[in-house]
């Protein structure tokens, strides 16, 4: 049986984001003839049509956008597989891909990439946003080989789960807002507030924080970027509850929370990584953060 032609897939993939087997063609540097020369022999191969003909935009069949999105994840292992390859023949430590979940410190990525960059620049990172769960999932499938994500988690067969760091929760209040000095559960539960999406760590983190105090108020919002949550308290809407990782310089706005409540994370990863390859020094550089 032959394989998947992955140019083949690439056509496709272009087909589907610029409309047009025209504006495939363009962004190929193929002549039209290919494109659909492409197109043709993925639908012989896979016995099923992909792109529905007749019309002037070219529309995927149901089947052709399932092929596009598993695809993508092809062509995307194909280009670390090549890096990987050129890295090390160069002497390189090749791809780590590293699965982060919301709200871990976009302030402090940065400062993690430059200090991998300036230790071990053979090595690069590859950054995902993913939930706690599936990156779990990904690192028994092996396709992450670090998660950064929400402690604690089930354990998981050939997974290794680390503590890594644990932030204080602040709350972030409205700037024409007056708001006390400490913010409670009491006083949170008559205003308006917003966080995490349910299925989150730090939405479950919340829930329990206001359940200690038999309280059990909803959100005003639930979203799942830290941004928005900042945008929200910026514009006088409600009072954003944030690890004081991502609140930024704030600190007028910044209310530390009475009780205190943590948000603990761990690093996962797949077991024994051998000494000194590029999984394990990327390890060694996120360990240095753990404080």
């Amino acid at each position: 049986m032959r394989n998947l032609n992955l140019d083949q897939i690439q056509t496709l993939v272009a087909i589907a984001d610029l409309g047009t087997f025209a504006a495939a063609a363009q962004a190929l540097h193929l002549a039209p003839p290919t494109i659909s020369l492409h197109v043709k022999e993925l639908e012989a191969r896979l016995q099923v049509a992909l792109v529905a003909r007749g019309r002037r935009q070219a529309e995927l069949t149901p089947a052709g956008l399932a092929l596009v999105q598993a695809g993508r994840k092809l062509l995307s292992a194909s280009d670390d597989l090549v890096d990987l390859v050129r890295r090390c023949a160069a002497g390189g430590g090749g791809v780590v891909r590293v699965g982060v979940s919301a709200g871990v410190g976009m302030r402090r990525l940065p400062l993690m990439l430059d200090a991998l960059g300036r230790r071990n620049p053979g090595v690069e990172l590859k950054l995902e946003a993913v939930g706690s769960a599936e990156a779990m999932l990904r690192l028994q499938a092996d396709t992450l080989d670090i998660g950064i994500v929400a402690s604690p988690q089930p354990a998981a067969a050939r997974v290794t789960l680390t503590p890594w760091r644990s932030d204080p929760m602040v709350a972030l209040v409205p700037p024409d807002w007056d708001a006390p000095e400490t913010v409670t559960p009491e006083w949170l539960s008559t205003r308006r507030w917003a966080s995490f999406a349910p299925g989150t760590q730090m939405h479950g983190l919340i829930a329990s924080w206001f359940g200690q105090a038999g309280l059990n108020p909803r959100p005003y919002l639930a979203l799942s970027y830290p941004e928005a949550l900042k945008r929200l308290a910026a514009a006088n809407q409600s009072v954003a509850i944030l690890p004081l990782e991502e609140v930024g310089d704030e600190p007028d706005r910044i209310r530390p929370l009475s009780p205190p409540l943590m948000r603990p994370m761990a690093l996962a990863y797949r077991n024994a990584p051998a000494p000194g390859d590029a999984v394990s020094a990327v390890l060694e550089v996120l360990a240095a953060f753990a404080t």
